[in-house]
């Protein structure tokens, strides 16, 4: 029987997920209307991306639950859920979500985001993310665990987990980094965007950048990442393979990091998950092989099943539909 509504609201896209009692995913649906891409301002804007995705699902179906996650719980969001300190786990989540009365007479839960601010040192955030977490952790929760988690993206999450509760976390702003570089600084002028280079030329500029990332000293990447104006300049590399370049540098920089920060779980013998999907991920699964010795498991799109956690922690698989 058909049990619930669950939509990934980000900053540029919006998916939905129409699920049964048992989390399966019954049909998917995607569309462009994230939280500044709506199709009128304020909360108008909202409830007309929601009914031109779900309107006929909540028709058919005379669903009346929902849960979202993501963008949509921001300050910018339909209604703002304020973080939740870690460590946190999903019944944390559920038991600080907001209620929207949405159109259609459906009411949607929002999944709060997490904060981590460790003693001494920096704040930090993470909105969508912890979804996708739960999604990837499912019912084996109760072992107590330890487990490195990494979500490659715009800001790249490294998570810290025991059992089912999430304990710290760790951003890298990479993704926005190399998008910056490229589009706003001189490196880009080499950078041809209508033309790629064949795959294996690709491949060999992205392991050539994770490999001087990992040579690197204190404060370097200011210096290395210039070497991608010049490796094109004096003919080193092939300008359709600068960004590829540039891409291993910066992913480079995160592992070096990464590696400083975790190394003693990122040994042979462990695996370690990579939530997401698509090109991005693919690179740093390829960038761990490099990096270091663990094997890296590419998990994919784990945000279905953490929204169907999140929906069951709230008590709405019972009384999801009419």
């Amino acid at each position: 029987m058909t049990a619930l509504i669950a939509l990934d609201w980000g900053t540029s896209s919006l998916r939905g997920f129409l699920m049964d009692e048992d989390g399966k995913v019954l049909e998917t649906r995607a569309s462009r209307h994230g939280i500044q891409n709506l199709p009128a301002e304020g909360t108008e804007g909202f409830e007309q991306a929601f009914v031109s995705l779900c309107g006929n699902w909540v028709e058919e179906h005379n669903i009346r639950a929902g849960v979202a996650c993501g963008m949509v719980g921001s300050a910018q969001g339909w209604r703002e859920a304020p973080y939740v300190p870690c460590p946190a786990d999903t019944h944390s989540l559920a038991s600080k979500a907001v209620s929207i009365k949405a159109p259609l007479g459906v009411e949607i839960l929002i999944a709060p985001g997490l904060s981590y601010d460790p003693e001494n040192g920096c704040p930090d955030v993470m909105r969508g993310e912890e979804i996708q977490i739960a999604g990837a952790l499912g019912e084996d929760v109760s072992d107590g665990a330890e487990r490195l988690i990494v979500l490659p993206g715009t800001h790249s999450k490294w998570v810290e987990v025991r059992g089912g509760t999430i304990e710290a976390f760790h951003s890298y702003m990479t993704g926005e980094l190399f998008s910056a570089l490229r589009r706003a600084t001189i490196l880009g002028r080499l950078m041809p965007e209508d033309r790629k280079p064949a795959a294996d030329v690709a491949a060999a500029a992205f392991a050539k950048g994770i490999e001087l990332a990992l040579e690197s000293g204190p404060g370097d990447l200011a210096h290395q990442i210039f070497s991608a104006r010049t490796m094109g300049l004096f003919g080193r590399m092939e300008h359709a393979a600068l960004a590829d370049y540039l891409s291993g540098i910066v992913i480079g920089h995160e592992l070096v990091s990464a590696r400083n920060r975790f190394g003693g779980r990122m040994r042979a013998d462990m695996k370690l998950p990579v939530i997401g999907d698509g090109d991005l991920c693919a690179r740093y699964v390829e960038g761990f092989r490099i990096a270091c010795e663990c094997e890296p498991v590419l998990l994919g799109n784990t945000a279905p099943a953490g929204l169907y956690r999140f929906a069951a922690a709230l008590g709405f698989l019972s009384s999801a539909s009419a």
